[in-house]
């Protein structure tokens, strides 16, 4: 998953060194959970994975199930989340955010707007391996309407027939008549790459003379707007939609620590250095500097560490 992430694999790894490392920090009165974390931020999921295996061998104890009875809270949350890898975290939100008290709507706008065809792939199979059950499934008995229809048009990954714009189509649906032909939009967003849709957008906008963004929030509401508008935003610029994402996060009355840990545990690796780019670009601070003045203590701390440094 090299690409511009934060968090890099480190140079000289050993597995069993930093096994018995972490051993050291949880081992006799209080735990020192700065060495805890630093050590595994510093460190890419796959070493992670190394080193809790190498845990298991020395000590016959589960690392994670360790690690959680050594911190609390948010700090804990965090860490769990880095041992995780990837597909599995991802699958995991997923599956909490449908099997939980209410749907989560956010957690599935997000991941399934944001993810690429393989990620998709990959996360159906890990959501069926550890939950038994089929993501498409779960998302259609627990979302309904056209907004149900998006998310499992999403999850089919095969990219439509691109031969010719289907941009009169669009309008049609939008901005002509009144009462939006809903389905069209959706056809038209769910099966098309990013490549074919940025064509579409731009001729959009020339052909209707305002933003598809405009159309979408003239014309739909609540989380179908929310959808649609966060798959053109991902066409468009995925490191923006998520720095838009962090941004509301924190800069309102009570952060939104779930979401700025998704955020910042799931593109750590991925392109946390363009996240803070267009962080920086579109809201004149840097996300490192947000972060500080938003959160506190050790959580502070290893979210700093994600971010990676100032801007």
């Amino acid at each position: 998953m090299a690409g511009n992430g934060s968090v890099r694999p480190f140079v000289h790894f050993n597995a069993k060194k930093d096994a018995e490392f972490l051993h050291k920090a949880m081992k006799g009165i209080g735990t020192d959970e700065d060495a805890i974390l630093m050590a595994l931020t510093a460190r890419s999921n796959d070493q992670r994975q190394q080193i809790k295996a190498a845990y298991k061998k020395a000590y016959g104890k589960d690392l994670v199930s360790q690690l959680k009875s050594e911190l609390g809270g948010l700090l804990e949350n965090l860490i769990v989340a880095l041992m995780m890898p990837p597909v599995l975290y991802d699958a995991t939100l997923l599956h909490k955010a449908l099997k939980g008290a209410g749907t989560d709507d956010q957690v599935l706008i997000e991941i399934l707007a944001s993810r690429t065809g393989e990620q998709i792939k990959e996360i159906i199979k890990v959501y069926k391996k550890e939950f038994g059950g089929k993501l498409e499934k779960d998302i259609s008995s627990d979302t309904g309407g056209c907004y149900g229809r998006l998310l499992v048009i999403l999850l089919q990954v095969k990219k439509g027939p691109e031969c010719a714009l289907p941009l009169q189509d669009l309008y049609d649906a939008g901005e002509a008549k009144f009462g939006t032909d809903e389905e069209k939009f959706i056809t038209i967003l769910g099966n098309r790459s990013s490549e074919h849709l940025q064509k579409v957008f731009g001729a959009y906008k020339k052909l209707c003379g305002s933003d598809i963004e405009d159309s979408i929030k003239g014309e739909t509401t609540g989380n179908l707007e929310d959808l649609l508008l966060a798959v053109v935003k991902c066409t468009r610029n995925v490191p923006g939609f998520f720095a838009e994402s962090l941004y509301k996060s924190m800069r309102r009355a009570g952060t939104d620590d779930d979401t700025l840990m998704r955020i910042m545990v799931s593109r750590s690796e991925v392109d946390m250095l363009d996240i803070r780019a267009n962080f920086k670009k579109m809201y004149g601070q840097s996300l490192y500097t947000t972060i500080q003045e938003d959160t506190a203590g050790d959580y502070q701390k290893a979210l700093l560490y994600l971010c990676g440094g100032k801007d």
